[in-house]
């Protein structure tokens, strides 16, 4: 019996997808083999990277002035690839913390140059809103602007992009919610995220960078990791996440079936207004971010008592609801309710919230 996972990454996959995958493991399309013994220099290989790229060029609306990238190390690694692309001759760059993933990604760049703390959400070892953009210090003379647009372990999430006044560049960390809602992508000048969560299974990283940042790279970047030399090899100057970018791929086909960024998320807003209304119509369950910034990929709640952590636990993975304990950092609950997760999943959590509640209020 397959479980509702509201793991926050590597999270649930669409089940039709899984199912497509476990009909082609042995034979893709005739071929004789299975994607993850394929050469990635192939014909068959290459024509599933090009859909693949095609389809998120397509759902995201990318412009012919961006190249898309499939690289590996994650958002993590990123933290690090990101400066030693973009920091340049400028050797500094501005830094918008809002949760734990931007806290790192500031921390990281500060090897590589004069990373700057633009804002800072923190109040009392917590982020639970984001600054207005008019409270942000930001230098001109920066290479870039980072922020993370949803923070999977606070919960915090930008319902618009920051509109910055001037010409440095937006880069943001998406991992979490990219797919999840229809995105301006000519707001940014880089967007890179962790395809774990929204996209496919861990070791694809998705990089969408305007062309006029490529070529930027400090010399002792890898070459492996210049952007400029991956866009210039079309993701193929070492050996891609082969597996990994074959599953993107029948994600995103299965997007364009749910009616595109627009049809998912009319059914992400379903999910989470329906969790959310829950928590706070308890008297019981509590959200502490503000309702402005709250992510509707990342829910995470408190019981009005820890003790009742371990019992809300395993009661919720006897129903079949398992990965709701919240990050060791924050403590509580939080589930994560991406694209994958259905309604029905999200039905019976709030049964089950309904029903522990009335046990133990």
């Amino acid at each position: 019996m397959r479980v509702f996972n509201f793991s926050a990454g590597p999270a649930a996959l669409p089940e039709p997808v899984l199912r497509q995958a476990a009909a082609e493991m042995l034979d893709w399309h005739g071929s004789g083999m299975g994607v993850m013994e394929m050469s990635h220099r192939g014909p068959e290989f290459i024509a599933i990277h090009a859909e693949a790229v095609a389809l998120l060029r397509e759902l995201l609306d990318v412009p012919a002035h961006y190249r898309i990238l499939f690289m590996q190390g994650g958002a993590i690694a990123a933290n690090a690839i990101i400066p030693l692309n973009l920091m340049g001759p400028a050797g500094r760059a501005d830094y918008v913390v809002t949760g734990s993933w931007s806290q790192k990604s500031y921390k990281e760049a500060q090897k590589y140059g004069s990373a700057a703390l633009a804002a800072s959400a923190e109040r009392d070892g917590a982020f639970r809103h984001i600054p207005p953009v008019q409270e942000w210090r930001l230098d001109p003379g920066a290479a870039y602007v980072h922020v993370c647009t949803n923070e999977t372990i606070d919960g915090v999430e930008f319902a618009e992009p920051p509109l910055l006044p001037g010409a440095v560049p937006l880069v943001a960390d998406v991992s979490s919610h990219i797919l999840s809602r229809p995105l301006d992508v000519t707001r940014f000048g880089v967007l890179y995220g962790g395809a774990q969560k929204n996209i496919g299974p861990a070791g694809l990283t998705i990089v969408i960078i305007r062309e006029d940042l490529l070529g930027r790279a400090h010399p002792l970047t890898p070459s492996a990791f210049d952007f400029k030399t991956v866009a210039d090899n079309d993701s193929m100057y070492n050996t891609p996440p082969t597996y990994a970018i074959y599953i993107a791929g029948l994600v995103f086909r299965w997007l364009k079936e749910q009616g595109g960024l627009a049809g998912i998320e009319r059914a992400n807003v379903a999910k989470a207004n329906l969790l959310y209304d829950a928590i706070d119509g308890s008297g019981f369950y509590v959200n502490r971010v503000d309702r402005a910034c709250r992510s509707r990929m990342n829910v995470p709640f408190v019981l009005p008592d820890k003790r009742l952590d371990a019992a809300f636990l395993k009661g919720a993975e006897e129903r079949g609801m398992v990965q709701l304990k919240g990050h060791r950092s924050v403590g509580g609950m939080r589930a994560s309710i991406y694209n994958a997760m259905p309604l029905a999943g999200v039905e019976a959590l709030v049964a089950y919230m309904r029903e522990f509640a009335k046990a133990h209020g």
